[in-house]
């Protein structure tokens, strides 16, 4: 271990992919849509695209090509592009809102909650994701997700690795960033953390992209901790 646990206030954590399974969620709810409507649709690729359109939509904000817009908007335009790439007709606008809103309801990997509960004996816990805030509300309300505080990237009007999201977050809950950790399943998240000098630790996700994952399947740096899911994590931190 190449810190004091002790000088750690803040566990941070990414959300998407690290705390919840995103692209199962996202399979559920579009299989379930599609027996409602009689879609035949292969939600599979329809989950995989929309998560492919996530980085360049907010690249676009970023980059300044579009204004400060929330996740759920940039779901949205998102999304409507997919309707029609994937040739999805007749929704009402209830129901597409509704299949927006599935990233509100995504599942918890089974180790997340259990393990944060241990984590929140010791530390504050909170968000430090891309997601808006009513996003972040909802999910953790429906699966039980204990945080301290929702914060992030609307919060610091930047999308990650953007500094500001960062270092806002650390700020607004009176630390410096040697106090907090971000816990991440992605390598490039905790790269940009540590660079502002965050603490790290890298949960091993191999299934978040589905069976044949590539990416991010072990750490590549030397990471502060790694764990593989939240339990094992505490047991690290001594929770």
């Amino acid at each position: 271990m190449s810190i004091d646990v002790a000088s750690i206030k803040a566990l941070t954590f990414d959300v998407f992919g690290t705390v919840v399974d995103w692209r199962s969620s996202l399979i559920r709810e579009g299989e379930a849509l599609g027996r409602a409507k009689g879609l035949k649709v292969s939600w599979t690729a329809f989950a995989d695209a929309w998560r492919g359109l996530y980085q360049p939509m907010l690249e676009q904000v970023r980059s300044g090509a579009m204004p400060w817009t929330k996740l759920d908007d940039l779901h949205r335009m998102a999304l409507d592009q997919l309707l029609v790439r994937f040739g999805v007709t007749g929704l009402t606008e209830a129901e597409i809102d509704h299949l927006n809103r599935a990233w509100h309801r995504l599942d918890p990997w089974p180790d997340a909650v259990p393990g944060l509960v241990r984590l929140k004996r010791k530390f504050i816990l909170t968000t430090l994701s891309n997601g808006n805030v009513a996003l972040l509300v909802d999910m953790a309300k429906r699966a039980g997700l204990p945080w301290d505080a929702i914060l992030g990237a609307e919060v610091a009007r930047h999308y990650k690795p953007q500094p500001a999201a960062y270092l806002t977050t650390a700020e607004l809950l009176g630390l410096v960033p040697a106090q907090c950790v971000l816990v991440a399943a992605h390598n490039g998240d905790l790269a940009a953390a540590a660079a502002l000098g965050f603490r790290t630790a890298f949960v091993h996700r191999r299934t978040e992209h589905g069976p044949t994952q590539t990416t991010d399947l072990r750490p590549t740096r030397d990471w502060d901790f790694v764990a593989e899911d939240f339990i094992d994590l505490a047991e690290k931190l001594g929770c």
